[in-house]
């Protein structure tokens, strides 16, 4: 079967599509075979050696996917030959086939298209885990999402206004803040010229930000903390600016608010069965229409240099799929 190798640390020019032997499922491993792989900007940091889990090489990119099961191990239940799944399993969709445990992958629902539940397990996962279990979002609260036009960012406008709270999204660039108005946002906050924690006050008549979601990093984040209501959840995603923010603790401490870390991965492998419970929600919201995924492009497998190059240049909105 082909699959994308990664077999050298490098940009995506060293990628290469080779056939490899066919996997075979263990216990409790479903064989899918991969209709749509979903890329993600973790993946330009991978095959570089520059992310913080380093895959044995040869690797394929990728770690959400759709597909149809081919078959299953011994002691698999939920799932049968034929039926159509998604699901995230770290790295190495980016092939024709990829053996999944069974814990790892959600049924698609009637009226779901392969390319719809593709896109949702990371950014959409990520933002639902770090909203619901980690932030408590309630519904009428303010939900303050920076890097509001990225994956993680546009998913958690998106989320926040289903959970019934006022969003305010705040990017570096106009274009980017008139795509976060597509995905609904209340309001938007380009802190590229405008003071973030001045903004965020203004916005919320003086009370502050109930909820932070911070996956930026760098020096906003203490400017948007500062902007925090009494008892906020300041929720730390990632640092996508580069540098790792220092918060002075007395800011918590004055402002009775949390810290809250959001590390999704580790919660899909500590509570597999809560996170599969997320994701079932996310599919029914797609299922039923409330939830609209944007797609920015779909390539063919042999194209997934040029589609890791322009998630690199920032040059996406929305998400960008390998077509199997």
């Amino acid at each position: 079967m082909k699959a994308l190798l990664s077999k050298q640390p490098g940009p995506p020019s060293t990628l290469v599509v080779e056939d490899i032997d066919e996997p075979v499922a263990k216990k409790g491993e479903v064989i899918v075979k991969v209709t749509i792989a979903a890329l993600n900007f973790f993946d330009c940091l991978i095959i570089e050696d520059k992310y913080q889990f380093k895959p044995p090489r040869p690797f394929s990119i990728a770690a959400e996917m759709s597909g149809i099961v081919e078959s299953v191990g011994e002691g698999v239940a939920r799932f049968k030959a034929g039926d159509r799944v998604c699901g995230y399993v770290q790295e190495g969709t980016a092939r024709e086939k990829v053996a999944a445990p069974e814990v790892a992958l959600s049924h698609i629902p009637e009226g779901v298209s392969d390319e719809q539940a593709a896109c949702i397990m990371v950014t959409y996962g990520t933002s639902y885990h770090a909203l619901k279990d980690r932030g408590v979002l309630q519904a009428d609260e303010t939900l303050a999402v920076l890097g509001a036009s990225g994956g993680v960012g546009q998913a958690a406008v998106e989320l926040g206004k289903i959970m019934g709270a006022r969003v305010i999204a705040c990017a570096s660039t106009d274009d980017k803040l008139d795509f976060c108005r597509e995905c609904g946002a209340d309001e938007v906050i380009n802190y590229t010229d405008e003071d973030l924690k001045a903004r965020l006050k203004e916005l919320t008549g003086g009370n502050g930000v109930d909820v932070l979601y911070d996956p930026v990093g760098g020096d906003f984040s203490e400017a948007a903390f500062r902007s925090m209501a009494w008892q906020g959840r300041f929720l730390v995603i990632g640092f996508a600016a580069g540098p790792i923010p220092k918060i002075p603790l007395n800011l918590p401490l004055l402002k009775g608010a949390d810290l809250r870390g959001v590390f999704w991965g580790a919660f899909t492998m500590r509570d597999p069965k809560g996170n599969r419970q997320n994701i079932d929600d996310l599919l029914d919201w797609l299922a039923d229409g409330t939830l609209k995924p944007h797609l920015d492009s779909v390539f063919p497998l042999e194209e997934a240099g040029v589609a890791l190059n322009k998630i690199a240049a920032r040059d996406v909105k929305g998400k960008v799929l390998l077509k199997i």
